[in-house]
């Protein structure tokens, strides 16, 4: 079975930017009952349906298969609850970790997270000094909760 091991962090400034270079993510969630998250993802011309069980601490289920960018962008345009997550991400080497910053736009604007995978649960990780507030545990920074309550809904504080 395929795992995925992440923690999810908020950006504190604007460090994480030199040298970085991104790419344009669109994605949706097909509507599921029971948990399971259904992702269709277009990164540039290469599409990918992911399927995600549900999170036990930082680990859960997680399946990714390449399909077809038009058949993505389909199931974006038809499957999909709205709003879509548009989001520039960009990866960044840190201390042999690869950290994956988001730059969300649309509906979420305003917001950039960081989030690392790791190989296990117990793996230290040296937090880069641009890193922030841990959100791991908060599931409403989910992509698939953001997608049903966008950031720019929030209640600001």
């Amino acid at each position: 079975m395929a795992t995925e091991i992440e923690r999810k962090f908020l950006i504190k400034d604007n460090r994480w930017r030199e040298n970085a270079t991104g790419t344009l993510y669109r994605q949706g969630y097909i509507p599921t009952k029971n948990g399971t998250t259904v992702r269709v993802r277009l990164v540039g011309n290469q599409g990918y349906l992911t399927i995600k069980g549900l999170s036990v601490g930082f680990s859960r289920a997680e399946y990714e298969y390449p399909i077809p960018a038009e058949d993505a962008q389909e199931m974006l345009d038809k499957l999909c609850d709205r709003p879509l997550i548009e989001k520039t991400r960009y990866k960044i080497d840190v201390a042999g970790l690869i950290w994956e910053v988001d730059e969300f736009a649309g509906e979420n604007q305003g917001l950039i997270m960081a989030e690392v995978e790791l190989t296990d649960e117990e793996h230290s990780v040296e937090l880069p000094e641009w890193i922030g507030e841990e959100v791991t545990d908060d599931s409403r920074y989910y992509n698939v909760n953001l997608a049903k309550n966008p950031f720019s809904q929030w209640v600001k504080q």
